[in-house]
Formats: C-alpha cells, sequence, structure tokens
C-alpha cells in the first residue's frame, strides 16, 4: 500500500531488531500488517530521523516510547481487524513490555482520524518525512489514556452507537486470556 502511494520505503530499515510485525489474514489472505517498534538507547525510534528532539522530550521526563508504523489494512475489511491490532500491539507494549507512549508519525491527512479514533494529540508539529518523502505531524497518545478507554469501551461495538472511536471494536478486558496449558 505505502508504494501504491508513491511513497518510498526501504525494506531493509535499521530498525529490525527493535520491532515485531503483526499481520491479519482472513482466508489465507493477509488482509492488515503494522509493525511496532520498541524504543531503545541503541537503535531508537523510526521517528528519531525527524523528531528526535520532540522524542528526547518524552525521554527526558522518563516515558518509555514506542512507535506503530506501516500499518496498512485493506479497503473493506471490518473495523474490528484494525482494532484488534492496535490492541495486541498496545498489550505487547504496554502490558507485557512496560512501554508508556505511543508516537506515530502520519500525513496530516490522516491526523483528524488517530485524533478522533484513538485519542492520539498533537506532539510536534509538521516535518517533511525523509524515509517516505512526504509531510509528516509527530502525534503522541498515552497508554494509559488508551487503557482507560479500552476498559470503558472494549467489547461494546455497534451496542453505544454515540462514541465514534475504535475502543468498542476492541476486545472486551479478560477475554483474550491463553488456556492454561494441559
Amino acid at each position: 500500500m505505502y508504494g501504491w502511494r508513491g511513497y518510498s520505503v526501504d525494506p531493509h530499515a535499521v530498525h529490525a531488531a527493535n520491532k515485531i510485525t503483526l499481520f491479519a489474514e482472513s482466508c489465507g489472505d493477509t488482509v492488515g500488517t503494522m509493525s511496532l517498534c520498541l524504543d531503545n538507547d541503541e537503535i531508537g525510534l523510526p521517528a528519531d530521523e525527524n523528531f528526535r528532539d520532540k522524542l528526547d522530550e518524552l525521554r527526558a521526563a522518563r516515558r518509555r516510547l514506542c512507535e506503530p508504523s506501516r500499518l496498512a489494512i485493506e479497503h473493506g475489511v471490518s473495523k474490528r481487524v484494525f482494532a484488534s491490532m492496535i490492541h495486541i500491539s498496545y498489550i505487547y507494549a504496554h502490558n507485557i513490555h512496560g512501554y508508556t507512549d505511543y508516537v506515530i508519525e502520519v500525513n496530516p491527512r490522516h491526523v483528524m482520524f488517530y485524533k478522533r479514533m484513538l485519542g492520539f494529540s498533537d506532539f510536534g508539529g509538521m516535518r517533511q518525512c525523509t524515509r517516505v518523502g512526504a509531510p509528516a505531524v509527530l502525534l503522541r497518545l498515552d497508554l494509559a489514556y488508551m487503557g482507560e478507554q479500552i476498559r470503558k469501551f472494549g467489547g461494546m461495538m455497534e451496542q453505544i452507537p454515540s462514541e465514534r472511536s475504535f475502543y468498542p471494536y476492541f476486545s472486551r478486558p479478560g477475554t483474550s486470556r491463553a488456556s492454561p496449558a494441559a
């Protein structure tokens, strides 16, 4: 999808050592992918390339940063696919590894979507993203806030028509536990 949009993307990016990639399948076809980069002293995050000064402010405040990136969902795929991928990345980053904040670089035309649907806020203004050759805005989301929204709305789907975020499409807390080993 990134190539289709005309963005240049290096498939051999330096951030492989601190990254997991999630994908969603339907009937054997991949319908969604996203990467989650975890900040560390050696590698940092992809957003450091364009917003290091802003990320260093958060690091100085002892925030633990991670960066969802390269999110691509096929058109026509259920909202639950997007919500599930974000929810799994939240569990991995926050609940398992103790990260405190998502930071994302997004094209300016996607800013309102991330603010409205997940609660991101502006954090770094607009700059040129050197990795894809397009403008980018840095957004931030406190993962404690995300946890509150998941506990409040998770699993509610269409039961709350006034709620416009993606949080009702997240799993209800406590429903995705692994079965005990036999």
